[in-house]
C-alpha cells in the first residue's frame, strides 16, 4: 500500500514540474494536433495490483480442523501439516506488472475526447496468511503462508478525458471513466491435482478508474504520461469453505497504473 501512494506523489511531482518547464517553451509543435476528429496511437504502462478484502467480525476466534470420518474428508485447512488452527491475519501484497494496449481517441469538444484503449495487463499478487498451528504433542506456533494469484488481464476501458488548457507543448487533463476486465490466467495454472491449495478468483471483473496526466507535444507525436487508479466493483473470491477463504466477506480488486502514451496527429 505504502509504494504506490509514494510513487503516486513522486508521479505526480514529475508531472508538474514538466508542465513548469513547459512553460518555458516558445516554439508550438503540432499546431493542429488537438482539431483533428479522430487519432491513434498505443500505450505502455507499468502497474501495482493488490485486493481490498473486508473479513468477518471475530474471525480469528474460529477453529479450523483436519478429520476424517465416515469415510468423508473434512479437510478446512488444506495443506497444512497441522491438526487444527486458527486464521490470526489476512494481508494483500502488490508485486509490479506491465501493460500494453492501443488507444483510439475522438473529438467531442475543445476540452473534451471520448477514448477506448483495449489493451493486455499482466501482473500478479500474494496473499500472506499468519496461523496459529495446532498438533497434539506439538506447542502451538504461528507461521506464515502465502498464495499467489496471478493474472492476465484483457481490458477494454472506455474513457473521458477532460482538458485543460494547453501551456505551450504540454497540455494537463484528468479522466474517468469503466472498464470491463477478462482474467485469462486467474485459473489456468491451477490444476485439479496438485497438493497446493489454490485462491480462486472469477474470470470476469468491472472497474470505475479515475487519472490525471499530461500531453506533451514533440515535432513528431503526442506523448502523454498518466497515473490511473482502478477500482474494482465486484466480489470476485471464489470461496471454498476453508481457512483461506472463510473469513473473508468482500474482496475486490485494486490497480495503480502508470501509462505513457504515444500518438499521433
Amino acid at each position: 500500500m505504502k509504494s504506490y501512494r509514494i510513487t503516486w506523489i513522486l508521479i505526480v511531482l514529475v508531472l508538474f514540474s514538466a508542465s513548469a518547464f513547459a512553460q518555458r517553451v516558445k516554439s508550438l509543435n503540432l499546431r493542429n494536433a488537438d482539431q483533428v476528429p479522430y487519432h491513434f496511437g498505443f500505450q505502455l504502462g507499468v502497474n501495482q495490483m493488490f485486493f481490498s478484502l473486508k473479513t468477518n467480525p471475530g474471525y480469528q476466534n474460529r477453529m479450523y480442523y483436519n478429520t476424517a470420518g465416515n469415510n468423508e474428508i473434512i479437510n478446512s485447512i488444506p495443506d497444512l501439516n497441522t491438526d487444527s488452527a486458527y486464521l490470526f491475519n489476512i494481508e494483500s501484497n502488490p508485486t509490479m506488472g506491465f501493460v500494453i494496449g492501443i488507444v483510439g481517441d475522438l473529438k467531442i469538444g475543445n476540452y473534451m475526447n471520448f477514448r477506448f484503449t483495449p489493451s493486455l495487463t499482466f501482473g500478479e499478487r500474494d496473499l500472506e496468511y499468519s496461523i496459529y498451528t495446532y498438533q497434539e504433542g506439538i506447542a502451538p506456533k504461528l507461521i506464515t503462508t502465502r498464495k499467489n494469484v496471478q493474472s492476465t488481464f484483457v481490458e477494454f476501458p472506455l474513457t473521458m478525458k477532460f482538458k485543460g488548457n494547453r501551456i505551450n507543448n504540454a497540455r494537463p487533463y484528468v479522466l474517468g471513466g469503466v472498464k470491463y476486465a477478462l482474467d485469462l490466467a486467474s485459473n489456468a495454472k491451477k490444476k485439479e491435482d496438485s497438493n497446493i491449495t489454490h485462491v480462486f478468483i472469477d474470470r470476469n471483473d468491472l472497474y470505475g478508474h479515475i487519472g490525471v496526466g499530461f500531453d506533451f507535444y514533440t515535432a513528431y507525436f503526442k506523448f502523454g504520461t498518466e497515473v490511473v487508479m482502478s477500482y474494482g466493483l465486484l466480489d470476485i473470491l471464489k470461496r471454498d469453505r476453508t481457512i483461506y477463504t472463510d473469513a473473508i466477506t468482500k474482496f475486490q480488486s485494486k490497480i495503480f497504473q502508470i501509462n505513457f502514451t504515444f500518438e499521433g496527429d
